[in-house]
């Protein structure tokens, strides 16, 4: 398939899946989207999980590489940007996500089929708590650093403030980077 091809495929699945929530956003609707036969769809993609993870990857944005982070400036700076990463990568797929919560076994379904392409909603705390053991590793936060503790609750509370602003209807959370730099703060304080 030509990467124009698979270019709009994704930009297909990207509208159906924030319109119609990943678990009404069928192959046939995607395909229909991006005016193609879901023959076509399975050309590039092995199934709508992948569509997902590559919507997400190429399409929503993810994390910066960890490895790129490290010894970059200040961690301090390094985590809130993380965080306001994070902010942002929640708000744009909370919508798309929460819909399989719907049903039980379509849950079940997807979480056999993202843990098999090593994927699912711990892999955002691992990133920063990869960036973490990183900086630990070069000596710029110290050895009893509990990296794992920090990556969680950056990333919860990340989540949480997120679901505020879909519940309340926002585009975004409001003052983003004042928040990014409180919770960066308190979690290096706390942990």
């Amino acid at each position: 398939m030509s990467d124009s091809n698979r270019e709009r495929i994704l930009d297909a699945a990207t509208v159906v899946m924030q319109t119609s929530g990943l678990a009404h956003a069928t192959t046939k609707l995607i395909a229909k989207e991006a005016g193609f036969s879901e023959a076509m769809l399975y050309r590039s993609f092995a199934d709508k999980q992948e569509i997902y993870i590559a919507v997400l990857k190429e399409r929503l944005g993810g994390l910066e590489d960890p490895d790129d982070l490290v010894g970059r400036r200040d961690v301090d700076e390094n985590l809130v940007d993380l965080t306001r990463q994070l902010i942002q990568f929640y708000v744009r797929t909370f919508p798309l996500s929460a819909s399989i919560f719907g049903s039980p076994s379509l849950v079940v379904a997807w979480r056999e089929g993202m843990t098999e392409k090593g994927r699912g909603p711990r892999s955002p705390v691992k990133v920063v708590e990869r960036y973490l053991d990183g900086e630990i590793e070069i000596g710029r936060l110290d050895r009893d650093t509990d990296a794992f503790a920090i990556a969680a609750l950056l990333c919860g509370s990340a989540f949480q403030h997120a679901f505020f602003a879909c519940f309340d209807g926002l585009a975004g959370v409001p003052a983003e980077q004042k928040l990014a730099e409180r919770l960066v703060s308190a979690a290096l304080r706390a942990a």
